[in-house]
């Protein structure tokens, strides 16, 4: 297990991307479970107020990262320079887009359904990063033997294609789907030969003249969305806390 780490992490200079990852997710897990012990009003933590005004943690966010990207490009990719600035890098980046939706609405919708957001920027941010991490290269890895080289190239060949099925996923409107495929090779692959959701760039290119494909197109996104919202709703409840409930205007 050790020779394998030094080969393919530490020798090709993937070390400081796999502690920005691991602070990234520890940040933003931390930071959630914090913000809902003050939301329900448990344990010492409380909101920054200084003088009345709320600062929020995508304040320190923008510095930790800015610290921790200028440290990071100046250090190289070994070291200990590189692997502090990484963790820096990654806890910054986690507090910022834990208010990814603050900062797309320009208001505090930490809670609300637009705040919803964030949780999934987080998701797509994580599965992308352990998809470059996970790559095997021979770039930057000495002495690989001829049997090694090509596992290594067929593996990326693999990703290859399975990236072409992610962009189709994510041109034909299915998200979610895409940022699974990213994970579980060629499972974007049903999302790419499905018909694409309604409004998505796809339906908006290829549907245009065709009612019946628009048709079909909009009931199965309905018989979806019926089938999996309330799954969908609940987890992203349990990672990032549940949003707060409009009050009921009575006539």
């Amino acid at each position: 297990m050790g020779h394998w780490f030094y080969r393919n992490i530490t020798e090709p200079g993937k070390l400081p991307m796999l502690l920005a990852l691991a602070a990234f997710v520890v940040t933003f897990g931390v930071t959630r479970a914090i913000t809902r012990l003050i939301r329900a009003g448990r344990g010492p933590f409380r909101n920054i107020r200084p003088g009345g005004l709320h600062i929020h943690h995508v304040v320190p966010g923008v510095i930790l990262t800015i610290v921790g990207g200028f440290g990071a490009v100046g250090s190289g990719r070994h070291g200990i320079a590189a692997a502090v600035f990484a963790v820096v890098f990654g806890m910054g980046a986690g507090l910022v887009l834990d208010e990814f939706a603050l900062i797309l609405h320009l208001d505090d919708v930490y809670w609300s359904e637009s705040g919803r957001k964030s949780v999934e920027v987080v998701v797509l941010t994580a599965a992308l990063m352990t998809l470059v991490l996970a790559g095997f290269s021979p770039l930057g890895v000495n002495d690989v033997s001829p049997e090694e080289r090509h596992d290594r190239g067929s593996f990326i060949t693999t990703i290859a294609i399975n990236f072409c099925f992610v962009l189709v996923a994510l041109f034909k409107g299915k998200v979610r789907l895409s940022v699974l495929g990213t994970f579980v090779p060629f499972v974007a692959l049903f999302g790419a030969v499905r018909l694409a959701r309604p409004g998505s760039p796809w339906a908006r290119r290829f549907y245009r003249k065709r009612p019946k494909a628009r048709a079909r197109a909009s009931l199965r996104a309905f018989r979806h969305d019926r089938r999996w919202s309330s799954p969908r709703r609940r987890l992203q409840d349990w990672i990032g806390g549940a949003p707060d409930k409009l009050p009921v205007r009575r006539p």
